[in-house]
């Protein structure tokens, strides 16, 4: 069985929605999956005194951090973080931060890897932020499984061949279905590799 992991941080709520869709398609394309989070790093007292990200956060609260074990485990990644300043968002890339030993052990390489995103608006930066996490996926010697233009959904949902991408808080029933499609495309593509 191929195994995904679902990795995402989310600070009002559409990258969790992305992810628990991916998630669902994966698992129905037959995958074992992992949906983890992403830890927040910013600090409790900025998180609190905002009552929709502290909202956010309790709703995650159940859903396991991700780890270096779930790295290791998995046979291929599904990222969805929010654009901030035509990057991913820092708590995520604090993560990605960790992951040089694993790196460095060879432990990254030859998975597939494929990534989503969202911004308050429709030209915030989301190609920037999808091309800047498969950079760093190429430096892992990971295998890049991006929608293209494989399915009427992705035209549907705007069009981005390098992953969904949606304006925040709008995440509609054309963007659950590129989601998904991107989701099954990675079990797929994985499938091929394992």
């Amino acid at each position: 069985m191929t195994k995904i992991a679902i990795i995402f941080y989310s600070t009002y709520g559409t990258n969790h929605a992305i992810a628990l869709e991916a998630a669902k398609a994966a698992e129905a394309a037959g995958a074992e999956v992992r949906l983890r989070r992403v830890r927040e790093t910013a600090p409790a007292e900025v998180v609190a005194g905002q009552d929709a990200w502290k909202a956010q956060a309790d709703k995650m609260s159940d859903i396991p951090e991700v780890s270096t074990d779930d790295m290791t485990w998995a046979d291929g990644y599904f990222f969805s973080a929010p654009t901030r300043y035509g990057v991913v968002a820092s708590q995520l890339r604090a993560f990605i931060d960790t992951l040089g030993p694993l790196w460095m052990e060879g432990k990254l390489a030859n998975k597939t890897a494929t990534a989503t995103t969202s911004a308050q608006n429709l030209h915030g930066g989301q190609e920037s932020t999808l091309l800047s996490l498969y950079t760093t996926f190429m430096h892992w010697g990971a295998i890049l499984v991006a929608p293209g233009y494989t399915d009427q959904s992705i035209f549907d949902a705007g069009g981005n061949p390098y992953g969904y991408s949606a304006q925040a808080g709008q995440f509609d029933d054309k963007g659950k279905a590129a989601v998904a499609h991107q989701a099954r495309r990675l079990v797929e593509m994985t499938a091929k590799l394992v």
